[in-house]
């Protein structure tokens, strides 16, 4: 299976001011990550505000987007929810767009056992060729898929990875050293890169680099090349923007800062909201403490 990357950009959705997808701009918007650094683009999740677009707003977005970066950056298509059938029917039209792979969600609301987490990732990773990246964000699910049920997903050939959002050190350390050696460990957080890449990790599935890529990219790349103290003077220099993005529910942080920056990719969909003033009042500072690579 082919190398998805090591800096995937969750990106946010672009909508016009009466709300609908903005293909144009998204097509635009995803050049310019590829610009800045991103190996891969994660459209529709959960920056994506992907819960509250339509199946065809989904698919015309990853065909828009995969028509733009074409072969300079991976597609990684949101397709899963709870619904095993639905994820399943999605994924396939997402391949026969020709996306470069699917992001496998643990489900939220109805939570399955262990043993439902595994026969609903296998049914659907079964149903496709392409690889699939799973998933785990216990924060927005209320349900963690544990080191034993991931390190079996990870003996399904086209399950090539994890996004690990857990927040639990030992967790991932375990998935990374017990896991076949071509099976990927993402960080799911911008603030939890440093220590999951220096333990072995492969990458990160980033929000921060919708707008700070680069230099997400250049911390990565100390800590590749074995620098670690200036990794870890990068991961220090961050980490301020890392948490400030978080501050309020994500996506209304990133969508915000691309909008000031004077990128505009419009509003967010209800049920997001616009940033609320006590956020920007603390938030504002913050980000003109940075130099944003996207504007």
């Amino acid at each position: 299976m082919k190398d998805l990357g090591r800096l995937i950009t969750a990106m946010v959705t672009p909508f016009k001011d009466n709300g609908d997808v903005d293909f144009d701009r998204a097509k635009e918007f995803a050049l310019e990550l590829v610009r800045t650094g991103s190996d891969g683009l994660l459209i529709g999740g959960t920056t994506g505000e992907s819960p509250s677009m339509s199946e065809d707003e989904k698919l015309n977005l990853f065909k828009s987007v995969k028509d733009a970066v074409k072969d300079t950056a991976n597609v990684i298509a949101g397709t899963t929810d709870n619904n095993t059938i639905a994820s399943v029917d999605l994924s396939k039209k997402a391949e026969k767009l020709g996306v470069d792979a699917i992001l496998l969600t643990v489900p939220a609301y109805n939570k399955p056992t262990q043993e439902g987490l595994y026969r609903h990732f296998k049914k659907i990773s079964e149903s496709v060729s392409i690889p699939g990246i799973l998933y785990n964000v216990p924060s927005r699910t209320s349900l963690n898929m544990d080191t034993d049920t991931t390190l079996r997903l990870a003996n399904i050939d086209n399950i090539v990875g994890v996004k690990e959002a857990s927040s639990d050190p030992d967790q991932i350390t375990n998935i990374i050293s017990e896991a076949p050696e071509d099976f990927k460990v993402w960080s799911g957080n911008d603030n939890e890169t440093f220590s999951i890449m220096s333990t072995g990790g492969h990458g990160v599935v980033s929000v921060a680099s919708n707008i700070i890529g680069s230099q997400v990219k250049k911390m990565m790349g100390y800590i590749l090349d074995g620098q670690t103290e200036l990794a870890a003077n990068e991961h220090k220099r961050l980490l301020l923007f890392f948490t400030s993005i978080f501050w309020v529910t994500n996506p209304i942080p990133i969508r915000y800062a691309l909008n000031r920056s004077g990128f505009y990719i419009g509003p967010p969909r209800l049920p997001m909201v616009e940033a609320p003033e006590d956020f920007k009042k603390k938030f504002d500072p913050v980000m003109d403490s940075y130099k944003m690579d996207i504007s």
